[in-house]
């Protein structure tokens, strides 16, 4: 196995080229747009970080953030203050950088959509720009709704949600975050180099563009921000469920699936990425080492098994009750009053908290949690912010 097509230039399928050039493979990366700005918030993690330092300490233009603001459906606010910042990316920048550093590794990058695959032979086959090419293998990293889908099934409606937005043309330093009633997903706004980047996530349904439309804009115009000069975004994501993580084929002989395409999304706060990147390593090493089978049990045990927890939690965060009120305004009212539980959630911000171990964390410091909130209704409120919390 010599000669890798990859099909899609982004994150996934960019990392996996880099990595694979430089272990000594003939690598081809079709892409019919190249670097360009994808709808999402474009904020990587410390884990990616640490993963990836070169994306902290490059040169392109970026944020850097340390905090994040959590809004209840209520109204309520709490300030998480991040003590492992954020990096936040315009996605044409990202996946040019990407680019760039595959092309550095050896790869070739060719402008051009690949509209059909075969995989059926030995070899693959693949039509773009009306010619056929051949490949010992081919990277399928083109998106949830690529059909390119040798092998296995696309996603179901159930798998998918919806994104819609606006890259809006001012400054801002904090991430926020909006949480709605008994809406499974919420509303977000990554401040990136030189716009915010506002938008909300939710599961497909009929007419759900219009209704997430109107609570976009109700956020906009509760925190001040003028769709003057902005840019509307719409997009479809994963957010896979159990079932679909478990039996879902993502790699046969010679062909395999990464990032979006394989549905490597975090199905509790729709985090990309750092999965993004992460799977296209993990392909990229299988590879290299001549197991390519190895690839879903590699992902299972870096990241995969810990989603299908996610999406328990999923369902439990954004509409399940808690101490008669809903389970995000409670975290909101617990990240303000506790700082045991701030801590907590700044860990599963950070990556640093895996949703395995969560519950049992959760529970071993209840008492500690709820001794604090009731001696917090007995001191008085602090002048300024402290602690990554906003005064009562």
């Amino acid at each position: 196995m010599r000669d890798i097509a990859i099909v899609g230039g982004g994150p996934a399928g960019a990392l996996c080229g880099e990595r694979l050039a430089a272990a000594g493979f003939h690598v081809s990366i079709y892409d019919e747009h190249l670097a360009w700005e994808k709808p999402c918030g474009g904020g990587l993690t410390p884990k990616a970080l640490v993963a990836y330092p070169f994306l902290r300490e490059g040169p392109q233009p970026k944020k850097i953030v340390s905090e994040c603001e959590l809004i209840a459906s209520s109204g309520q606010r709490a300030l998480l203050s991040l003590d492992r910042p954020i990096v936040i990316y315009s996605r044409k920048i990202l996946n040019g950088l990407l680019l760039e550093r595959a092309v550095a590794a050896g790869c070739e990058v060719v402008r051009a959509r690949v509209t059909q695959v075969n995989t059926a032979g030995k070899q693959v086959r693949l039509t773009a720009a009306g010619r056929e090419i051949l490949a010992d293998f081919v990277v399928l990293a083109a998106g949830a709704r690529n059909p390119l889908l040798p092998g296995t099934t696309p996603l179901c409606p159930q798998d998918l949600e919806l994104t819609v937005g606006y890259f809006v043309p001012v400054a801002a330093d904090a991430i926020k975050i909006k949480f709605l009633s008994r809406f499974s997903g919420y509303i977000w706004s990554f401040p990136r180099s030189d716009h915010l980047s506002v938008g909300i996530c939710g599961r497909l349904a009929p007419g759900g563009t219009r209704a997430m439309k109107e609570h976009l804009h109700a956020f906009l115009e509760s925190e001040g921000i003028s769709r003057q000069g902005a840019e509307f975004y719409s997009h479809v994501l994963p957010s896979p469920r159990v079932d679909t993580l478990r039996r879902r084929r993502v790699v046969g002989a010679n062909w395999g699936l990464v990032g979006d395409a394989a549905a490597w999304v975090d199905p509790l706060t729709g985090e990309g990425l750092h999965y993004a990147l992460r799977s296209g390593n993990l392909l990229a090493d299988a590879l290299a080492e001549g197991l390519p089978e190895s690839y879903p049990a590699r992902v299972r045990r870096e990241f995969a098994a810990d989603f299908e927890f996610a999406v328990h939690a999923a369902r439990r965060l954004f509409t399940g009750n808690f101490l008669g009120g809903a389970v995000t305004t409670r975290m909101i009212q617990f990240v303000r009053r506790s700082p045991a539980f701030c801590a907590l959630m700044r860990d599963v911000f950070s990556g640093a908290q895996d949703y395995r171990s969560l519950k049992r964390r959760l529970w071993l410091q209840l008492g500690l949690t709820m001794s604090e909130i009731c001696g917090s209704f007995f001191r008085p409120a602090p002048a300024r912010r402290s602690a990554g919390m906003l005064p009562q």
